[in-house]
Formats: C-alpha cells, structure tokens, sequence
C-alpha cells in the first residue's frame, strides 16, 4: 500500500474541496449572512490546513494500483462528507452532527434524501452549497482531481475505475488526464445550458443554478418545501424532465456525438433499453393516473417527470407519488432498483447490469438445452469479458446481502414495512424519496441516529459501487504487500 501517495492525494482533495468552499462563502458575504460566513470561513481554514499537512510533499512513489484506488476513492468520500458536514454545524443551519452528515452525504453521493422539515427558511450560502455539494458529487471528485492534478499518470485510471458508476469504465482518449478534462468539460456544458433555459423561463437567477446543479448530479435537494412543484410551471418541468434524462445517459455516447459518430451513439444497446423502459413506464402510469388530473397533458407531464426523475435517481418530485394508484408506485419502486444508465451520473443497479444479467440467464437456458453450445455475452455487438460478468455476478449478490442486512437494521426503528425497506432501497440507489414516511412529501427526520448512520453507509454504497467501501474492511488491503 504506497501510504504517502494515498495522503498526498487526500490532502489536495481536501484542498481542493476548501477551494469549492470559497463560492458559498462569497455568497454569505453578498447576502449579509454572518453566521454562515463565519462557518464557511472555519471550514475553508480546516480543509486546507490539514490538506497541506496531509500533501506536504509530494511522493516519490507516484504508483497507484487497484487497491489504493479504491482505498483512496472511499477515504475521499468519507472526509469530503466529514468537513462538508461542518458549514451546517457550525452556522447552526441544522442541529446535531449525525443530522449534519447525513445532509452531506445525501448531497456528495447525490442520494437527495433530507431530514430538513424546513428548507426555504435557510441561509441563501447553506441552500448552495447543499446544491452545490450534488453538482460536485455528480462527476466525482476524483475525476476532477485527475484533470487538474500535475501529478497522474496512467495507473490513476484506478480512480476513476473506483469512482466512476457502472460495470466497465474506459478511457475516451489515450490519456487518463485527456478523458477526465472531457467528462467534465460535457458536464461543465449541460449544466450551463440547463441554467440558460430555466433562467429565460423566469425562474431567478439563483433557483436556476441550484437547481441545475441538482439534476446535473441527479441528486435532488431542492431549495423550496415543495420541491419543483412549487414554481407551478409546466416549461419548468418539462426543462428539467429533458436534463434528467441528458444526465442519466452514458456520457460516452455524447463524446461519439462530439467526433460525428451519431450511428454507434444511437446503436448503443444500453440506450435502446433505456429508452424503452422510460416510455413504457410513462405510458403505463400517465393511464393509471389519468382520473387523478383534469387533462391528459397534465397526466403525461406529471409521469414523465416523476418516472425521469426516479429511474435517474435526481429525486425531484411534481406531485406526491405516494398517493398514487398501486400499479403506479409499485413501477416506480421498479424504477429506484434499475437505476439509470452506466457511465452517468445517476445511481442504482445500472441498466448495462441488468442487461448483462438478462443475457447471462439465457446463456444459460441456451446450455442447459445444447450443452456442448459456446455461448459469448456480447453489448454492443463486443464480447464482454469474464471477469466483468463475474463482477456483476459478484456485485448482485452483495447488492442483496446488504439491502436485507441493512432493512434489518433499520427495523429496529419499529416503524412499516413500506417505510424501512423503501429508505433502504432509496439509499442504495442514490434515489432519495420513497414511500409512505419517506415519500416525496415527507424526510428522513424521525429515523434513530443509528439508522441515518446505517444509511449514510448505504448512500456511499450505492454511489462508490460498493467494493470501495466494502475494502475498507478488508485487513489484507491495508497491508504493504500481498502475503
């Protein structure tokens, strides 16, 4: 385990992440917040003071391997989350620590889930950054790290391999600097058309960054009581709905697009499914919905929204869901295990997954009727490799192992059915809302600190894939060589 650069790296990340923190405090000074000032001011001090401590010197030994990869992705998360905590601590913003940490990490892994029962009350600089942590989140912040850091070379693919959503993650271009520059420079984009179209719409300056930020990390938080459903306006909706889709697709096919290879963008395997669950899934409910509102424009647009919204795991809510038909949430629960596309910003199992599932079940319905058959899984007409199905295998089975483990232990809070394994579920899947006492009119208030502790790790599994989090535990990782 190479120690020194794993420090070096977590203390430019803490730098960098006192360096984010400079915008809310900016505002705290525009807004005359000095409260906030004065926690943003703390903060910015601590991350900084103890990132250089941490990157004092810069290591001889620059390699990364597997290992410290993931390490060093799941350590990143887990201090981001810690002194993003503080600004809400130390302004007062929101009582108690575990409260604190929970927001944050609901925000870092773009999960959307709150214990906030008031939002529009908070400071102008709180309700950024809470926002803000969603749009750093989104792309990572170790593939931030990666295009700007002096000191990558190719092994630090390992980080983005550790940090990037679903099952294979390739480079774009030659250089693992190259490709991180270009991921971001796409998300840079989409986020400033998006804050262009709300902002000609008429929706203030400051509502348009925020929540551009929220759909562009599919995270969620949202800075009024009612979500967006509280500025009443359709070309909102349908805005927002568009970009929940642009943010849950690979951001692979937009690099075809970028060098003129529409026909294989278009081709990919994973986008045809994905498109086809979308449209079913908004036929299926915008009919079982139809007697709830007065016009089928209305019907259409709520399930559109709602079903972009889940299934991209942004989390944003138009209407109370909850209350609709049972065929209705019951798609949308669907909707929160599958998850979006693999190479964006959205969470759950991943639709690459899934269709590797599928096609691992009939490769072996195909062998149990000829069983001297050879049958190759392919995507995108390219054999995928072994060791990748053995990885979705492997992480299907863990995905399951720790959703009872955790409803379990969520159960000791004694409340229904709906409410525990929903908030699990939500968690793991980096949605947000669920049901009942977790619906989208509701908050994650009432758990135990116990539980939100239990479902914070949840939110940093879902949103690392959880082999990073899971190697933590591992007491061979932290050796210095393999026995």
């Amino acid at each position: 385990m190479n120690y020194h650069m794993m420090a070096y790296i977590l203390g430019n990340i803490l730098r960098v992440e006192g360096l984010f923190l400079t915008v809310p405090a900016l505002l705290a000074v525009y807004y005359g917040e000095k409260e906030a000032l004065f926690a943003f001011v703390l903060t910015i001090c601590a991350t900084i003071l103890i990132g250089t401590i941490l990157a004092k010197a810069e290591p001889k030994n620059k390699r990364i391997y597997g290992r410290e990869g993931f390490v060093i992705v799941a350590l990143a998360w887990i201090i981001m989350s810690f002194f993003g905590a503080m600004p809400f601590y130390f302004s007062g913003a929101i009582e108690g620590a575990v409260n604190c940490f929970f927001e944050t990490v609901s925000g870092f892994t773009t999960t959307g889930a709150s214990i906030l029962t008031q939002i529009e009350g908070l400071p102008m600089s709180i309700l950024f950054w809470r926002s803000f942590t969603h749009w750093i989140g989104g792309m990572g912040i170790l593939v931030f790290m990666l295009a700007i850091m002096p000191a990558v070379d190719e092994r630090s693919m390992h980080l983005m391999r550790a940090e990037a959503p679903g099952p294979v993650v390739s480079k774009l271009v030659p250089k693992v600097k190259s490709t991180a520059k270009l991921l971001y420079g796409i998300y840079v984009i989409l986020t400033l058309v998006e804050v262009i179209l709300l902002f000609a719409g008429g929706m203030p300056l400051f509502d348009s960054v925020v929540n551009a930020f929220s759909t562009a990390g599919t995270g969620g938080f949202a800075i009024k009581n009612a979500s967006i459903a509280a500025y009443e306006t359709p070309y909102f909706e349908y805005v927002i709905t568009i970009f929940m889709f642009l943010f849950s697709v690979n951001f692979n096919l937009y690099y075809l697009l970028l060098i003129k290879d529409a026909k294989n963008a278009f081709r990919n395997e994973e986008l045809r499914y994905y498109l086809i669950i979308i449209l079913s899934a908004i036929a299926i409910i915008t009919v079982n919905i139809l007697n709830l509102y007065p016009t089928l424009e209305s019907a259409f647009r709520h399930a559109a929204f709602q079903v972009l919204a889940i299934i991209s795991t942004t989390g944003f809510a138009t209407a109370n869901f909850d209350a609709w038909p049972e065929l209705s949430k019951s798609l949308l629960v669907i909707l929160m295990i599958v998850g979006a596309c693999g190479g964006s910003t959205g969470g759950g199992i991943k639709i690459s997954r899934l269709i590797i599932l599928l096609k691992m079940a009939g490769r072996e319905v195909r062998h149990i009727i000829h069983p001297r058959s050879v049958n190759i899984i392919k995507l995108d007409d390219h054999k995928v490799d072994e060791e990748i199905i053995r990885g979705v295998a492997g992480f299907i089975i863990v995905y399951l192992f720790l959703l009872f483990g955790s409803f379990l232990l969520i159960s000791l809070d004694n409340f229904d059915f709906t409410t525990s394994i929903t908030s699990v579920l939500t968690c793991l899947g980096n949605v947000g809302p669920g049901l009942s006492m977790v619906g989208p009119v509701e908050n994650y208030s009432f758990f135990s600190d116990f539980s939100k502790l239990i479902l914070c790790f949840d939110m940093l599994l879902g949103r690392l894939e959880i082999f990073p989090i899971v190697m933590l535990f591992a007491p061979s990782v932290w050796r210095r060589s393999y026995m």
